[in-house]
Formats: structure tokens, C-alpha cells, sequence
């Protein structure tokens, strides 16, 4: 439990850490933007309580506003994130499984699960995120384009960072 604990800690630390002092200037044509931060979110285990998951994922979002001078932006996208998670693992996994696999990674539930898992819920995110950020029909196009070429660029850092830390469950 401790290193549960000390694990989430440091990932969130180094997922802010990297969002805020390294990816907050990478922008391509500023249409496409990562936030590969929604990891942390993604990436608690199944057993969090739902109320720890929305303070978690409103602490993380309200600690990228801070540096994004984004009044409250990426913590409701969090939040709604958090909420949509809750909702796809309802779904998708039978909650015996639970013991078998206590985090949604990418070695534990299988590459076909993970990519859905993320993918949903990045695009949920990047969605509101973007919408709510403008927050009038007449920039859609633009808008649109933003969410979808964010979502792939942040979808592409997140499979990589899975791959790179990828152990495969034993059996």
C-alpha cells in the first residue's frame, strides 16, 4: 500500500513536473498541443475511491492552471475525466478482476483494452478542455482541428511512455 502510494506521488510530481517545464512550450502551428499529464489520472488503480479520484484529478488539474494561467480549465476537464474513467471501468471490466489486475496499465489489461481506454478518455478530455476554452460555435473548425490533432499527439506520448515502461503480467 505504501508503494502505491510513494508510485502515485511520484507520478504525479514528474507528470506536472514534465507538462509545466517541458511540454508547455511544444506546440505544433499552436493546433496541436500534448497533455500527456491525464496519465496520472489514467493510470490509478482500480480500488481508488471515487471521492479520492475527483479530489486527485481536481488537484492535479487546478496544479497545471497554475502555470497554464488557465482559470479552472484543465481542473473541470480533469474532473470530467475522472468521471468518464469511472464509467468506462464500470463497463468494461468485471469488477472481479480486480484483484488480478490492480492497475489499468497498458502490460496488465492488454494493448486492445488500453488504446480504447485511452483514447476515450483523452479525446473526453481534450474535447471539453478545448471546447471550454473558446466556448463559442464560431471558431468550430478550428477548434475541431485542435482537439483532434491534440488528442492524437497526446495519445501518441502516452502509448510511447506505456511502451517504455511496459512489463508484461506474469502468469
Amino acid at each position: 500500500m505504501i508503494r502505491v502510494l510513494i508510485v502515485n506521488a511520484l507520478r504525479f510530481l514528474a507528470l506536472v513536473f514534465l507538462q509545466v517545464f517541458l511540454l508547455k512550450n511544444i506546440s505544433l502551428y499552436n493546433l496541436s498541443m500534448p497533455y500527456p499529464y491525464i496519465l496520472f489520472i489514467l493510470l490509478l488503480p482500480f480500488e481508488v475511491p471515487n471521492v479520492l479520484l475527483f479530489l486527485l484529478s481536481f488537484l492535479l488539474g487546478l496544479s497545471i492552471d497554475a502555470f497554464y494561467d488557465t482559470p479552472g480549465l484543465h481542473a473541470a476537464s480533469c474532473v470530467l475525466l475522472a468521471l468518464v474513467r469511472i464509467m468506462f471501468i464500470s463497463i468494461t471490466v468485471q469488477k472481479e478482476g480486480f484483484d488480478n489486475e490492480p492497475e489499468p496499465t497498458l502490460g496488465n489489461m492488454g494493448f486492445r483494452w488500453f488504446f480504447a481506454y485511452a483514447g476515450i478518455l483523452t479525446l473526453v478530455h481534450h474535447f471539453f478542455l478545448f471546447n471550454l476554452e473558446v466556448f463559442h460555435l464560431s471558431e468550430i473548425q478550428y477548434t475541431l482541428l485542435r482537439f483532434l490533432l491534440s488528442s492524437a499527439f497526446t495519445l501518441f506520448l502516452i502509448l510511447v511512455s506505456s511502451f517504455l515502461f511496459f512489463r508484461r503480467k506474469e502468469r
